[in-house]
């Protein structure tokens, strides 16, 4: 960790944290593709993370722990755009799929309960279900 990441606020660490975890689906297969880059810079510039960062992240997502958001709307958001990464290069295979599930009890989502939150995401993004219905529908399996 630089020394600059002291300075950084709670959201700032929680957005690096999440671009960590869209970074690790987007290598699960061990390639990037060009519809995974484009993605990956699209979300870098909304939680804007600066060139040296986003290159420092994907050269070593590792480095960077999950940090599982308290609200579960929050979750849930990030899992969105989780489940938008697997599909970004047009495809689910299943390294992503199971990268996903393993992010999923990052989350938080409960262990019995992650394997058929995953399949639903992955379902919701290939079926371009928005945000708003997405949420409704992990809500509706994932019951709390």
């Amino acid at each position: 960790m630089a020394l600059s990441d002291y300075n950084l606020s709670g959201e700032q660490k929680r957005n690096i944290a999440h671009f960590a975890s869209i970074v690790k689906l987007a290598q699960a297969d061990g390639i990037i593709t060009t519809e995974e880059e484009k993605l990956l810079k699209r979300v870098a510039n909304r939680f804007h993370i600066l060139d040296e960062k986003y290159n420092e992240i994907l050269n070593s997502p590792e480095d960077f722990p999950m940090h599982a958001p308290h609200n579960y709307d929050e979750r849930i958001e990030h899992l969105y755009d989780l489940g938008k990464m697997v599909f970004a290069d047009g495809e689910a295979k299943g390294e992503e799929a199971n990268v996903l599930r393993k992010i999923c009890i990052g989350l938080g989502f409960p262990l019995d309960n992650v394997e058929k939150v995953a399949d639903e995401a992955i379902h919701l993004v290939l079926n371009n279900n928005d945000l708003e219905d997405f949420t409704k529908a992990i809500k509706y399996v994932n019951r709390i």
